[in-house]
């Protein structure tokens, strides 16, 4: 089933999510639903507060850039409880981000080339590894989203000054995507 995608403003998006336990209700249906939906959306990853769930839930979908980036050829993923443990400073990529959540704003993003990551797959079994170049930029997005955090988040404040107009129109519903979206309140 196709979910709607939540957009910046929206309450969810600033909570921290919660771990879950195997017993999750309709975990199973929920992760599929996440799939379609970041299919539909022709996103790369898509985190459970995106989808109004304020659990620590990503999927992740690399194949989609396979034909750029080969390496990624058959990557999909889920990430249950994902835990950002460590980042190696050593090295930084800047490079420009955008998100379901922010329909039409584009930044660019300065993020460590490698990271520490803790997580559970689908089968919760246990993984601990350090991740590199791209893919360690994509979990490092969809990640912060488990933390309340937005790439907005992350650039200058002058940069964001100079987008604070696309911001206040995100609040106020005014945007066009091509995929079911939930605007923010309106006061």
């Amino acid at each position: 089933m196709l979910l709607p995608i939540y957009i910046y403003g929206q309450p969810v998006l600033r909570k921290v999510a919660d771990d879950i336990t195997p017993d999750y209700p309709g975990l199973e249906q929920l992760i599929a639903d996440m799939w379609e939906t970041l299919a539909e959306s022709e996103g790369i990853g898509l985190a459970a507060p995106q989808i109004g769930r304020a659990i620590r839930l990503v999927v992740i979908d690399l194949d989609v850039i396979s034909d750029d980036m080969p390496q990624y050829k058959g990557f999909r993923q889920v990430f249950i409880n994902p835990h950002i443990l460590e980042y190696d400073d050593t090295a930084t990529d800047t490079s420009e981000e955008g998100c379901l959540s922010l329909p039409a704003i584009h930044e660019k993003v300065v993020r460590p080339t490698r990271i520490h990551v803790a997580w559970d797959d689908e089968q919760f079994h246990h993984h601990d590894e350090w991740i590199e170049g791209y893919l360690a930029r994509v979990m490092q997005h969809e990640f912060d989203h488990l933390d309340g955090k937005m790439f907005v988040d992350r650039i200058s404040p002058l940069r964001k000054q100079l987008i604070k107009s696309k911001l206040a129109a995100l609040l106020k519903g005014r945007y066009r995507c091509g995929y079911k979206t939930k605007p923010a309140r309106r006061n």
